[in-house]
């Protein structure tokens, strides 16, 4: 009989916890933002929105730190589904599953929140290389097939992903060359022993007003707040060309609906505080905001299309 009992309450706290009621009280403790190492990109926008949420949801919200790639992202996939605990993840965590087998379902094992902001990379070459343009660039490459390198983080990242879509649709022949650190990829390039890189515009900024690397366009479709002058790479010669990285908010799979309809709106509204969009602006990160039904269309449709200029290219998981 008492197991009936427990059993009973049980599953009456389930209903209730996923009921209007319920959401309506949310939250009433701390929450947390699961992401990837302190002083990392993802830190810092974390860093951003949980000052936002804090003040708005009425509940401190706490950044908690993981070592960057799949765990934080394993910690979040297994937390409780009752929107205390969120992951604010790249791209490459839906991504990633692509290339190499990962301990979770970036579908089935998630609920999308909000897309909370879009990077476009920059593509600079080194000032040795003797191009000024796009199209340069395609026409050396072509003259000299395998002969240029690309820096490039780890497959499925955003410099990658950008140098993929640019082989693809332009036939140049340009080699990756994988890196375990953004500094020894920073270093590389401004040596001059790669090429170019399609990096985020934070980390180039400085070496471009230096005169140490070359910008030759941005590979979003329209042109960087962070670079206004710089051409996009669709407007120089690759029409139809964009690849930005993208970052959003999940919570565990099974969250109520109520609950995630809730942080998405709060997450929307500070992304879009001027003091938030500033910051992150002037690290070359644009803020967006979005539904969950955005996020996970978008999700969707960019894994179809990752996967399939992967198959065509013969690339497989390292």
């Amino acid at each position: 009989m008492l197991k009936r009992i427990a059993t009973t309450l049980s599953g009456a706290t389930l209903v209730l916890a996923g009921s209007p009621v319920y959401c309506q009280d949310f939250p009433t403790r701390p929450l947390r933002i699961v992401t990837d190492a302190a002083a990392s990109g993802n830190d810092f926008a974390a860093r951003l929105m949980a000052n936002g949420l804090t003040a708005s949801l009425g509940q401190r919200v706490i950044v908690e730190n993981r070592p960057s790639g799949v765990i934080p992202r394993e910690t979040v996939a297994k937390a409780a589904p009752d929107g205390y605990t969120m992951l604010l993840a790249a791209s490459a965590m839906w991504i990633g599953p692509l290339l190499q087998k990962t301990p979770y379902d970036p579908i089935g094992d998630f609920s999308p929140i909000s897309l909370t902001s879009r990077t476009p990379n920059i593509l600079v070459v080194h000032p040795s290389l003797p191009v000024k343009s796009v199209k340069d660039l395609i026409a050396l490459a072509k003259a000299r097939p395998g002969e240029l390198n690309y820096s490039s983080g780890s497959l499925g990242s955003t410099q990658h992903l950008a140098a993929e879509l640019f082989k693809s649709m332009t036939g140049a022949n340009i080699v990756r060359i994988s890196y375990s650190s953004a500094s020894a990829r920073m270093t590389s390039l401004i040596s001059g022993e790669v090429q170019l890189e399609f990096a985020t515009g934070g980390s180039v900024a400085q070496y471009i007003k230096m005169g140490k690397l070359r910008a030759l366009a941005v590979t979003s479709a329209q042109r960087s707040p962070l670079m206004p002058a710089v051409p996009t790479i669709a407007a120089s010669g690759v029409p139809g060309y964009d690849s930005a990285g993208m970052t959003g908010m999940f919570a565990p799979a099974r969250t109520p609906d109520a609950i995630i309809t809730r942080l998405s709106r709060e997450i929307a509204r500070v992304v879009h505080q001027p003091d938030v969009k500033q910051k992150l602006a002037a690290s070359g990160v644009e803020a967006v905001g979005s539904s969950p039904e955005e996020l996970a269309a978008k999700m969707k449709s960019e894994m179809a299309r990752w996967s399939r200029i992967f198959k065509a290219a013969g690339i497989h998981g390292e």
